[in-house]
């Protein structure tokens, strides 16, 4: 077997249905383009059509294949009605990544009740809706299937301004194992990516040039993260043949930050 041979039985997505919800984000949208470049037929989902037919649209004009299907996260009937038009339109979902992601970046003692329901409702209760409904069909599906969550480098450790953030990304991880082990003899791996500090729509309020000096303190690679730089670790974890024994796993991509604070 070749090496390019090799390298494509371990992570080629030929012919696998991918959906990733919040793919109409900064993180969202590169992992999409890595599944699409992967050979993925990419479903990408979100609230904005336009930036939804956008993301298509680079991923098509990379040789890949791709759809927009829009979807609310605040509301299961969206998700499920996501869900349901895939399986009619294909029949199967191989992977799913739930990528959508809320923050409010306020002091604790300003934190109102409406954000932090809105951020559990965003982070959390979307990612727990996600894998209850898409790991029903999976465990009955040839071949299983996948789901990648996205926690966070503060799903562990504590982050100023970010209260209901950190406590929704701690939750999505801990969600992330219980499901993995609830379905790790039936067909179906749950993992996690833990992002480090990738400047994106909603953390830039909080990324003052103060903060900015304090983080790069405590990063070994003395930068931030490039929203590309996820795409590695989405297609090991999902992968049917790298990763086959990889679930319940949360994966830091945070350039060491991680190591300096354990």
């Amino acid at each position: 077997m070749s090496t390019s041979d090799y390298l494509s039985h371990l992570f080629s997505y030929e012919g696998q249905i991918i959906v990733v919800i919040g793919g109409t984000g900064v993180l969202g949208g590169a992992i999409c383009d890595g599944f699409g470049k992967a050979g993925g037929h990419v479903v990408v989902s979100g609230r904005s059509q336009e930036r939804g037919l956008e993301r298509v649209k680079a991923i098509e004009d990379a040789g890949g294949s791709a759809e927009f299907i829009g979807v609310d996260v605040f509301e299961r009937d969206s998700i499920l009605g996501l869900r349901d038009q895939v399986l009619e339109q294909h029949g199967k979902v191989d992977v799913l990544v739930n990528c959508a992601g809320m923050n409010a970046a306020v002091p604790y003692e300003e934190i109102t009740d409406d954000d932090w329901d809105w951020i559990m409702a965003g982070n959390l209760r979307s990612t727990q809706v996600g894998c209850q409904l898409f790991a029903a069909h999976m465990k009955n599906q040839d071949g299983g299937g996948a789901i990648l969550n996205i926690g966070s480098v503060t799903s562990h450790l504590p982050l100023s301004k970010v209260f209901a953030y950190s406590a929704s990304k701690a939750a999505v991880v801990n969600l992330t194992k219980n499901v993995a082990r609830e379905y790790g003899t039936q067909g179906g791996r749950v993992n996690a990516i833990c992002p480090g500090f990738f400047p994106a729509e909603q953390n830039r309020k909080i990324l003052a040039p103060e903060r900015v000096e304090k983080i790069m303190a405590q990063t070994p690679m003395d930068r931030f993260g490039e929203p590309e730089e996820l795409i590695g670790a989405a297609l090991l974890l999902c992968s049917r043949n790298a990763g086959s024994f990889i679930t319940g796993a949360d994966y830091y991509v945070d350039g060491g930050f991680t190591a300096n604070r354990f």
